[in-house]
């Protein structure tokens, strides 16, 4: 039997991008910092969100079938931290500038790439759910570096071109 403990200290060692997950609905913005997202595929286009079921936003997320993966750039730090805090919603989003492509949800003006979806699924795993997204639309920006998240810190990763 692998312990929770050792299973999170193992995980803390996958580097993995940063996300800010967001969805506009009747009850207003919400949003929250994210590791947990992948391709599932490219036809059609698929992402996988997981968000823990007792989050305060979860609830908002499975109403209103939209979401945003706002990929973060190197410089996003503030707003990662942000949107993991205990800040209320409004305090959140007021932390940058914001913009919507198709469904409504929120896009991250200067995000790295931002991915714009309906969530078609929803599977109950643990302590989580896991959202199928279909994705949208799709914002791209001209930045080059990333913020990840390794050994339970933030880097920053960066093209680097070998001459």
């Amino acid at each position: 039997m692998i312990e929770a403990l050792d299973f999170r200290n193992a995980m803390s060692l996958l580097t993995t991008a940063v996300s800010v997950i967001t969805t506009k609905g009747d009850s207003g913005m919400h949003g929250f910092t994210a590791s947990a997202v992948c391709s599932v595929s490219d036809s059609p286009p698929t992402l996988l969100v997981c968000m823990n079921r007792a989050s305060r936003s979860h609830v908002h997320f499975v109403g209103n079938k939209t979401l945003c993966v706002n990929v973060l750039g190197a410089h996003h730090e503030q707003i990662s931290n942000a949107f993991a805090s205990k800040l209320s919603s409004e305090e959140r989003f007021a932390q940058a500038a914001w913009h919507t492509l198709v469904t409504g949800a929120p896009v991250l003006d200067d995000a790295l790439v931002s991915f714009d979806c309906e969530i078609e699924q929803i599977q109950e795993v643990g302590t989580h759910s896991v959202f199928m997204c279909r994705v949208i639309a799709i914002k791209q920006s001209e930045q080059e570096e990333s913020l990840v998240y390794f050994n339970r810190a933030y880097h920053q990763l960066a093209q680097v071109d070998i001459v």
